[in-house]
């Protein structure tokens, strides 16, 4: 009989990468959604039924953040990560046979702005505002309650570069001509965005905030590891060991692309740009410098630790790597 695996949130890139590799592993995999397709959220019996004899839960729900941070957003956010988690829990918590692990997506976001040292599972300083708290309550839901037969996991995810992930608006700027870095400045800060949580500070200079990535073969590597790792469960750095900084991704993009023109973006053109395109610059400016201290100590070999490859990787399958970067 094929190991079940229930996935959770697998409509975004990464679900559907982790989806299509257990299939075709010979995995049965069953889906949970909003519309199914086969169990609905709110449906506990079925949620219950599901994680019931299920060899690894692995739960990516939430709405995106790729999004303005206005009220309606905000409390969606929170509660598509809370409600979402809470209700897995409570189908784990009444199971008979209970999955022996439990991966719940969280975020490499949780620690604070970082210029000064690399932050990890031991020494990393978690941060304030609104994202972070996003992030502590998904893994207080996560961590809550008394679970002796699954051992949870949450996967405090960088930046995941992939075929559909947020390296596609980056590709974008770069054959457009803007591919230079994102530049951090001086913004005004409405009392609003500041007691909500959502203003960004200005601190990195000259596009140098860190960045932190991880590819997703990686994310898949990472999670088969921790499956076999009995002995691992907590918080959990999946991001490659090597980051880097903003100015230089941007620089390796449009090498790999073949462009050479490359017009920097300016805070106020970022502030502008993301107003427009219902986003905010936070995503791009927030220096996210995260190391997996846990991953590589237990033994882990990443398939990408550096960065110039794993683009090159995505890029090729794409059909977008330029002749002069070939070979």
């Amino acid at each position: 009989m094929s190991e079940r695996i229930v996935i959770t949130g697998a409509s975004g890139f990464v679900g559907r990468y982790l989806e299509q590799h257990y299939r075709a592993a010979g995995a049965e995999v069953l889906l949970v959604g909003r519309s199914g397709p086969h169990v609905r959220w709110g449906d506990a019996a079925a949620l219950r039924e599901a994680v019931t004899g299920a060899a690894a839960v692995i739960n990516l729900a939430g709405k995106s953040v790729n999004c303005r941070y206005g009220d309606a957003n905000r409390a969606e956010i929170f509660r598509s990560r809370r409600e979402t988690t809470r209700a897995i829990r409570e189908a784990i918590a009444g199971s008979d046979a209970p999955p022996p692990v439990w991966f719940n997506a969280s975020t490499a976001t949780i620690y604070r702005h970082a210029e000064d040292r690399p932050m990890t599972e031991s020494t990393g300083e978690l941060g304030t505002g609104f994202s972070v708290e996003v992030a502590k309550a998904w893994e207080h839901e996560l961590f809550d309650g008394d679970l002796p037969g699954t051992r949870r996991v949450a996967l405090r995810m960088a930046i995941v570069l992939g075929d559909g992930s947020a390296l596609t608006p980056l590709v974008n700027l770069v054959r457009f001509g803007l591919g230079g870095p994102q530049v951090d400045g001086p913004w005004f800060a409405t009392s609003a965005r500041r007691n909500s949580g959502t203003f960004h500070e200005y601190r990195a200079h000259g596009g140098r905030q860190r960045f932190s990535w991880v590819h997703i073969a990686d994310v898949l590597g990472a999670i088969e590891f921790l499956r076999g790792r009995p002995d691992l469960d907590g918080a959990v750095n999946v991001a490659a060991p090597h980051p880097t900084d903003n100015r230089t991704l941007m620089a390796t993009l449009r090498r790999l692309l073949g462009r050479r023109v490359a017009l920097p973006a300016h805070r106020w053109m970022l502030e502008l740009g993301s107003a427009a395109i219902r986003t905010e610059t936070e995503l791009v400016l927030k220096s996210r410098w995260v190391v997996p201290e846990r991953l590589v100590d237990a033994g882990y070999e990443f398939a990408y630790p550096e960065l110039e490859p794993a683009l090159r990787d995505i890029l090729t399958a794409r059909g977008l790597l330029h002749a002069s970067a070939a070979g």
